[in-house]
């Protein structure tokens, strides 16, 4: 395994970005495991403690042995801003750095990854940025939200939104602004108020059809701000795009398959020539994992308000 190098005159960081659901998170653990780093999320609800599946957060056996920061350790009934997000980020990387492993960031909220980069002088002057983008055509992503969404109800979202569920919560503040929070309020005020079944499965598929809809709605919004952030940086920072479409086109090893020869491999190229130059090159492994990736848990940072 080619291990990262910290001898350069900026610190070197790599940022992985995309919409909800194109296999960021698979993606920056690839990597991890092949330069040696670790992985900071960017993603402003995953921060958040709780509600694992509904925030589609990284479990342990999909972590594969890398550790994963800024994960699950917020209060959910707090606000966790930009500014605390460049905060924690910063100090994470520079703990990343001290044991000369390779800072990864990945996650979908690009207003972070804007805030973090479009820091003061002094930041910029320290680090240096490689910025990979995972695409998917949307009408494909919208195909694979519908299914992961299902696998989601299936995996145990209803109850563990119902008992998260507070009939008093403010939609617009913490964790509660979760895709999948709000859009189960109608149907779980009428659970308790014993609607009958009939009216309940009704209430539920509309819920769910929402969640579909929203999670797409998102990826589409996110996809717009990396294209301005693409135009913002040009001459500045470059981002690399991989169109990781075919890998959900095909199925089990096949989809492996495209993954290690659309994404992986060449994300694997774009960044060995960010750290080493000319000068050295990189082993490729493939992945071990499985795509797609449906994901839940992790940890690290205390935060308090």
């Amino acid at each position: 395994m080619d291990s990262f190098n910290p001898r350069h005159h900026k610190e070197k960081v790599v940022i992985v970005m995309g919409a909800t659901g194109t296999g960021k998170s698979r993606l920056a653990i690839d990597l991890a495991r092949q330069f040696g780093g670790e992985v900071v999320n960017s993603d402003k609800i995953q921060v958040y403690e709780g509600l694992d599946i509904v925030t589609n957060k990284v479990t342990e056996e999909e972590c594969r042995g890398v550790p994963h920061h800024l994960l699950g350790f917020v209060d959910p009934n707090v606000n966790y801003t930009s500014s605390d997000f460049k905060l924690h980020a910063s100090l994470t990387m520079d703990s990343i750095i001290s044991r000369d492993r390779l800072p990864i960031i990945a996650g979908g909220s690009n207003s972070f990854i804007e805030a973090l980069v479009d820091h003061e002088m002094k930041f910029n002057r320290r680090f240096q940025f490689c910025f990979l983008w995972v695409d998917v055509m949307l009408p494909v992503l919208w195909s694979f939200v519908r299914v992961r969404v299902d696998r989601m109800v299936e995996m145990g979202l209803v109850d563990e939104v119902r008992e998260f569920f507070n009939p008093l919560g403010d939609y617009s503040t913490g964790l509660r602004r979760a895709i999948g929070v709000p859009e189960m309020d109608h149907f779980l005020r009428a659970d308790i108020e014993l609607v009958n079944k009939e009216v309940l499965v009704i209430y539920l598929e509309q819920a769910i059809n929402k969640i579909k809809s929203n999670t797409f709605k998102l990826a589409c919004k996110q996809v717009q701000k990396i294209d301005r952030l693409r135009r913002l940086w040009r001459g500045k920072n470059y981002i690399h795009k991989l169109d990781a479409t075919q890998v959900f086109l095909k199925r089990e090893k096949e989809a492996n398959k495209a993954w290690d020869e659309l994404v992986l491999g060449p994300s694997t190229s774009i960044v060995a020539q960010f750290l080493h130059g000319g000068d050295r090159t990189s082993t490729f492994f493939p992945s071990s994992s499985t795509f797609p990736t449906i994901v839940k848990n992790s940890q690290t940072i205390a935060f308090t308000s």
